[in-house]
């Protein structure tokens, strides 16, 4: 059956059409285009993506505002009956202020803004995003966030290890993030938050691909299940 995505854009989103290009483009398939004000999404998605930017200007907290949005709810009710959600960057606020991933992304440790590729190690390689790489295999993803500083109680970093639901994990210094977390994944598996960009890295005019192995994790994957 053809692949049919949702990019959802909030107001100060500003990697929403690299996100829908990027799943165009490894999927062959349709990306709907989805404004957070609309109440609904189209039948039948595959992939919901929650695009990095700065929606709402990071006003009170960045993904804040963003996260009570009309279209989240229909976001929640669907990441719930097991539809992948991939937020990146503010996608990764957005999904933890909505209550779909635990913990919270502050501000960067020394307050700077961080943008430039990081080398991850990839801690889960067995979940929907993750299954093309291989386990502890050392990746190059960008980032480019003020706020990406991972944080949560010691206990819920301790049931996030347990479980293996780290995927990804910084190999240098980045932002500040506990225990170097730079992506997270929830109870089900279906809904991944991460900071650093795959969707700026999935041909070699961008100097590399290795974020494309994420999307093609989750078209396996859901082939698999078809």
């Amino acid at each position: 059956m053809p692949f049919t995505a949702a990019v959802i854009t909030f107001p100060g989103s500003n990697c929403d059409r690299d996100m829908a290009v990027a799943i165009e483009e490894i999927s062959g398939g349709t990306v709907h285009r989805v404004w957070h004000g609309d109440a609904a999404l189209p039948d039948g998605l595959d992939l919901i993506a929650l695009p990095g930017g700065f929606s709402y200007g990071d006003y009170l907290r960045s993904g804040a505002m963003a996260a009570r949005s009309p279209v989240m709810q229909a976001v929640v009710e669907q990441a719930g009956r097991g539809v992948p959600v991939l937020g990146v960057c503010n996608g990764f606020q957005v999904l933890t202020e909505a209550g779909l991933l635990p913990g919270a992304l502050m501000r960067n440790a020394g307050i700077r803004f961080v943008c430039r590729d990081v080398k991850l190690k990839v801690e889960n390689a067995s979940s929907l995003f993750t299954s093309a790489y291989l386990p502890g295999q050392t990746i190059t993803i960008p980032v480019a966030h003020h706020d990406g500083n991972y944080y949560a109680d010691a206990e819920t970093l301790d049931r996030l290890e347990g479980e293996g639901r780290v995927a990804f994990r910084y190999l240098e210094a980045c932002n500040g993030s506990q225990r170097d977390i730079a992506g997270v994944l929830n109870e089900k598996g279906n809904v991944l938050g991460m900071m650093p960009h795959p969707e700026r890295m999935i041909e070699p005019a961008h100097g590399g691909s290795d974020g494309r192995k994420l999307f093609e994790s989750v078209l396996h994957g859901l082939n698999t299940l078809a």
